[in-house]
């Protein structure tokens, strides 16, 4: 009888153990990622959505698999796309795709979406776009689906060795502080300083948030220097062929901060593992030194319409487009290239603590 009892038991372990390595390797080698951000990294989940910010038209995607559009904001992959291809051969599926259900789910998801914000007012004027507050909504929907499909040992084990990545803070200055959404722009009532500190205070909810639904391994990008892109280089003339000066100011002011709270947050809450993606550092690099790193131009969108420099109208099917986008540092007037996607991707993977900080991406997924 007891030896009865101890077969049994060594075969529901043993069937527990299996249950439990299909949850760790179901990313083909790397650890689930949960993808939350802004059109740096949308994956299509504006697709779904009746909004004014969408990419699923040509010629966005020309460069991607199959040579369509896919609602990415670019002619390629985005960085978490090539991150994935690096790293496990694959894509992270968009949250609202109907296919990314069930055990599609144990790859990991991406909740960015087009013009989403920390703040939920970013980016008003596109009418439907998913910030940062609902995409954790979203997160917390599919934890709880993993937690029914598989227990919540095996669920909260998978995700606290999970690869979480966090790219917001851009629309939160370009389509909200400094866009006069309903007349008055942001920045004639309110001072940098005090909207910046409400950013950082909201983003500090939202990080610890995830954090308390299992979140462990964490990146957080910074905001690029904005002010290079086509749009606000059209937009503000003044400044010639340089970029734009305050719309840098805010990005450094706001990524001092951060600095500050990933630092603040990793200390404070135990078992956590947040790096600190210098994407400002990495991008404005590019850019002064764009011929040493293959490229042409580093100023103008590939994909234009109207401007100087490219920026004052979407990319759309009716854009005229550059032959070698490779030669480009920006695609649009708001999003980079596949090759400057690349060359960033690089450098968050394996890149120095000047880029990344403490580790980089594979130091971490390895640790």
């Amino acid at each position: 009888m007891v030896l009865i009892r101890l077969t049994m038991l060594i075969f529901i372990a043993i069937i527990l153990a299996g249950r439990t390595c299909v949850l760790v390797v179901a990313g083909g080698g790397m650890p689930a990622t949960f993808v939350f951000g802004d059109s740096l990294v949308d994956a299509g989940n504006n697709n779904y959505l009746v909004s004014l910010s969408k990419a699923n038209y040509p010629p966005n995607g020309i460069d991607f698999d199959g040579h369509q559009p896919t609602g990415r904001y670019t002619n390629g992959r985005t960085i978490v796309d090539i991150l994935g291809q690096e790293m496990s051969g694959g894509f992270v599926p968009p949250y609202l795709a109907p296919e990314t259900a069930g055990d599609v789910l144990l790859k990991g998801v991406n909740y960015a979406s087009g013009g989403g914000g920390i703040l939920n007012q970013t980016g008003s004027i596109f009418g439907g776009r998913i910030n940062l507050d609902a995409q954790i909504d979203n997160y917390a929907n599919n934890r709880h689906e993993l937690i029914k499909r598989h227990g919540e040992l095996e669920a909260v084990t998978l995700l606290r060795g999970a690869l979480f990545s966090v790219t917001m803070g851009s629309n939160d200055f370009i389509n909200n502080y400094l866009t006069p959404i309903f007349g008055v722009p942001e920045r004639a009532v309110t001072p940098p300083e005090v909207f910046v500190d409400a950013l950082i205070s909201k983003y500090r909810e939202q990080l610890i948030r995830l954090y308390l639904l299992d979140a462990r391994k964490i990146v957080v990008a910074n905001v690029g220097p904005i002010g290079c892109i086509p749009y606000l280089r059209d937009t503000t003339p003044t400044v010639g062929t340089a970029c734009a000066e305050f719309p840098n100011q805010l990005a450094r002011n706001f990524n001092r901060k951060l600095r500050g709270l990933v630092d603040e947050l990793s200390a404070n809450l135990t078992g956590s593992r947040f790096l600190y993606a210098d994407v400002y550092r990495v991008f404005s690099d590019i850019i002064a030194n764009y011929k040493s790193h293959g490229f042409e131009v580093a100023d103008s969108a590939c994909c234009y319409v109207s401007g100087r420099f490219g920026g004052l109208l979407p990319c759309g099917p009716t854009s005229q487009y550059c032959a070698d986008r490779s030669k480009y540092v920006f695609w649009d007037p708001y999003h980079p290239s596949d090759a400057a996607n690349a060359l960033i991707a690089r450098r968050i993977i394996d890149g120095e603590p000047a880029d990344i900080f403490p580790i980089n991406v594979r130091q971490l997924i390895t640790s």
